[in-house]
């Protein structure tokens, strides 16, 4: 278990972020305005399980791999940026088959849901961001370091929503 100072400056640290908007909170609040607040709720569940998976990565090493291994990283990349550019196609191609004067159709909740978590997966900012930031907490002389460490991770993901929302 995380020493108690060092829990709260993480926590502290944390709620820092809330006041600093990024892509998942613009991504949330699209979706939201566009297509709901069903949508936008799915949006940010979505957001949240691509980084319990990135507490995972993190925990068991693989993020670790992913960043020693230039390869692995660039494929990484590679995918993530594919993924959106099939998302930013998909909508460009469909709003030209459209009047200019039709709003675009809302997403569905499930759609929403898995675009999120996918993008979030193939975040290669994201991976880094639990690589670099998370370890910066455990002490290894307050237990086990994966325990800590999913600890952490577990905590950013549930101060997410409060980011996004």
């Amino acid at each position: 278990m995380p020493d108690l100072p060092v829990l709260l400056t993480y926590i502290a640290v944390l709620t820092g972020f809330v006041f600093f908007p990024g892509p998942s909170i613009l991504l949330t609040l699209t979706r939201s305005s566009t297509s709901g607040i069903r949508v936008g709720v799915a949006t940010s569940l979505g957001i949240g399980l691509g980084d319990l998976v990135h507490t995972f990565m993190a925990v068991v090493g693989i993020s670790a791999i992913l960043l020693a291994s230039a390869q692995a990283f660039t494929l990484i990349k590679l995918l993530g940026a594919g993924y959106l550019i099939k998302i930013g196609l998909r909508s460009l191609f469909e709003g030209r088959l459209r009047k200019t004067s039709e709003a675009a159709p809302p997403i569905s909740v499930s759609q929403a849901f898995r675009q999120a978590c996918l993008a979030e997966i193939l975040n290669p900012k994201s991976a880094m961001f639990f690589l670099a930031f998370l370890p910066q907490f455990v002490d290894p002389r307050h237990g086990e370091i994966s325990l800590q460490l999913t600890i952490f991770g577990l905590l950013f993901v549930l101060m997410g929503p409060w980011r996004r929302w």
